[in-house]
Parts: structure tokens; sequence; C-alpha cells
């Protein structure tokens, strides 16, 4: 039906705008006027797409996370390359997009599980899903990576998983702060380089 294909495309096009805005200023400083002012939808139609302001928040978050599966997919589920190689290719694609955004923006899981955790359950339990998603993700590849004799066999990769999450995280977020992607080498070149060597 050629109205069905319009309304997806006028909603992916809301989702994509309501994205890079809230990246850009987060959750509470992104108005949906000015979403709609940059797409060219009218106004009295962003509540046919969208229930509320958090209901476009919730919906935003599952469309990033949609695109951050994808990065999985392509590097730590990559099963043609090695395990340990598949979290350095996650790594080494978040520096190459990042240096893209001029290092700005960053995750915007990350970004608003700061920004909302604290003021808002419902957002914060979406947040808190995804994250242990991408842990489990991590804990499977990092025992895959004990099994190939990449790692050693000591590390408990649950743990190992939510080091390597928090870590990273952290070397972002530095990043963001100090303009450059330095941090997010170092986190690799201190986990890739020294903690997982066997």
């Amino acid at each position: 039906m050629p109205g069905t294909t319009t309304k997806e495309s006028t909603k992916t096009l809301l989702l994509e705008k309501g994205t890079e805005i809230m990246l850009e200023k987060g959750y509470n400083n992104t108005g949906i006027m000015e979403v709609l002012q940059s797409t060219g939808v009218p106004k009295g139609s962003f509540y046919h797409y969208f229930e509320s302001k958090e209901d476009f928040g919730l919906q935003i978050i599952n469309y990033f996370d949609q695109a951050s599966k994808e990065k999985l997919r392509t590097t730590v589920l990559n099963q043609s390359i090695s395990p340990l190689q598949r979290l350095k290719s996650y790594c080494e694609l978040g520096i190459e997009h990042f240096l893209s955004q001029k290092c700005r923006k960053g995750c915007l899981i990350s970004n608003l599980s700061q920004e909302m955790a604290d003021q808002n359950e419902i957002f914060r339990a979406r947040l808190l899903e995804i994250q242990n998603e991408n842990t489990k993700v991590f804990a499977t590849c990092l025992k895959e990576a004990q099994e190939a004799g990449e790692i050693s066999k000591s590390f408990n990769t649950n743990d190992l998983a939510e080091l390597f999450q928090a870590a990273w995280g952290g070397a972002v977020m530095r990043s963001k702060i100090c303009k450059t992607v330095e941090p997010m080498q170092s986190f690799m070149d201190m986990m890739f380089g020294r903690m997982l060597t066997p």
C-alpha cells in the first residue's frame, strides 16, 4: 500500500532527526518542535506516530539500538575472524565512527543512561536491558576467546565482559571531554596489549 510506505518513511525521518538532536542535546533539551521544524513534518502529525515525547524517546532508543546491534553483528558476532579480533574490530569501528563525528556525540545509550537513570524508571529499565544484552554478547565472545587459547582461562568472562563494557564506555566519555580518541586508543592498548595477554 502506497500510504503505508509514506507513513513509515515519515516515522523513520522523525526517528533519524530525533536521534541526531538527542545525541547533541540529550532527552530533556530535545524539543518536539525542533524535530518537526527540521523535518518539515506538520505539528499535528507527530502524535499520529508517537503517543508522547516519552514514547518518542523510547522509540529513538530502540531505533539506535537496532543500528548498534548491526555493528555487533559485523564485528563481535562475525564468526569469520577470531574472537579477540572481533572485539578489537568493535573498538576500531567505534574509534572510526567517533572520528567521523569530530569526537562529539558518543553513544546515545550511554548518554541517556547518565541523563535519565535517576529521572525516569521506564527509560532506566529499557537502557539497562539493552546494556545487559550487549554484555552477554561480549561475554560469549570472551568465552570463545578463552576456548581458542587467545586469553587466560583464569578470567570470569561475565565479569570481564562487564569490565570491558564499562571501561569502553568510560573511554568514550573521556574522549568526548578531551576531544580526541586517545582515551579510546589507550583503552585498546591496555585491554588488548596487556590485560588479555595469556
